[in-house]
């Protein structure tokens, strides 16, 4: 147990304050003794993976911050079972490696695979939900294992019951996929399709994926100052079809019954062009969907520069953004209005 840790380097965004206290669990039994101790000392618990969707408060987490490392990897017939701190692109690969489809358009996405479920991972036209057949967790409340379904996981865009209903209720110990091997890859979205071509093979597709991230500073690289961020900021929003068709022509896509609007776009036309700054942080040049740390940021920034942003789509377009990152020693209230508490 150590006091006092740092949590920013700990992050791909490179901002937060300090862990009241701070263990690192490598199996379960490790795991139940970090619950158990929080639990029995009264303290608040973060449990942190790869840092990769968080923005945590400049004052940091005053309690016990549990950061997993759960390591191992089975994979034969399709079928891919990973522990929770297994690097999510390092599972990519090697699936696109074997020919196995199913998450190649989700290549080059930082962070860890237990932290797939909870967001639903997503990108180009591809999500988790489509191949995730278990995810083995611990129950808080009873500290016993359990396995959920994907019907009970209650998949939907950038959602889950790890969000909602089941929110700090279980930890995610592992992951199993259903991959299809010999599968053909999934060129379902316009911009992918026009990069790799219409006969891209699953590593022209992982290959094309990953340079159009990085084109757009999607791609964690040390030595690019536009990587240093949480990936997209705010989730494409879902508006009803009476709605778009008041808001004019723009980028959009289906969603069942309704419509997705690029965000991007929203951002864009909103006033806010890329390489675009406040303070220390600032929108990346490559992306307006990406709020970078330019050296020195604060996660207060980062809160000023996304209520920014929120207001004026909302008064441009009426249309309301949703941050995809987790929120950490923030009040309760929504993420446009938080301040550190």
């Amino acid at each position: 147990m150590q006091r006092n840790v740092p949590l920013a380097p700990l992050t791909t965004l490179g901002i937060g304050g300090l862990a009241k206290f701070f263990v690192e669990a490598r199996n379960v039994d490790e795991v139940r003794e970090a619950l158990e101790w929080a639990k029995s000392n009264g303290e608040p618990l973060l449990i942190l993976a790869g840092g990769s969707n968080v923005l945590i408060a400049d004052e940091g987490f005053d309690g016990l911050v549990l950061r997993l490392d759960l390591r191992g990897l089975e994979a034969a017939n399709g079928i891919v079972k990973a522990a929770a701190s297994e690097p999510w692109d390092s599972l990519v690969a090697m699936a696109v490696a074997k020919r196995w489809s199913g998450v190649e358009c989700l290549s080059g996405i930082p962070g860890s695979t237990g932290a797939t479920p909870i967001q639903n991972v997503g990108a180009y036209g591809q999500d988790v939900s489509e191949t995730i057949t278990r995810v083995d967790v611990l129950d808080r409340t009873t500290g016993s294992l359990t396995s959920l379904t994907n019907s009970e996981c209650r998949f939907a865009y950038r959602d889950s019951i790890f969000k909602h209903e089941a929110k700090d209720r279980y930890v995610v110990l592992s992951v199993t996929f259903h991959l299809r091997p010999g599968g053909p890859p999934l060129l379902r979205y316009p911009e992918l399709q026009d990069f790799a071509g219409d006969d891209a093979d699953l590593q022209q597709v992982r290959d094309a994926v990953i340079a159009i991230r990085r084109r757009k500073g999607m791609v964690i690289d040390p030595a690019d100052p536009d990587t240093r961020s949480d990936g997209s900021f705010f989730m494409n929003p879902i508006v009803t079809a009476e709605k778009f068709a008041q808001l004019g022509e723009m980028p959009h896509f289906p969603a069942g019954e309704q419509v997705k609007l690029s965000a991007a776009w929203l951002i864009e036309h909103a006033g806010f062009q890329k390489g675009f700054v406040h303070g220390n942080v600032g929108i990346s040049s490559k992306h307006t969907l990406a709020i970078i740390n330019r050296g020195g940021g604060t996660a207060r920034e980062v809160v000023e520069l996304a209520r920014m942003i929120q207001d004026r789509v909302r008064e441009t377009f009426g249309v309301e953004l949703q941050p995809e990152p987790n929120f950490i020693g923030f009040d309760a209230r929504r993420p446009s209005d938080r301040t550190p508490a």
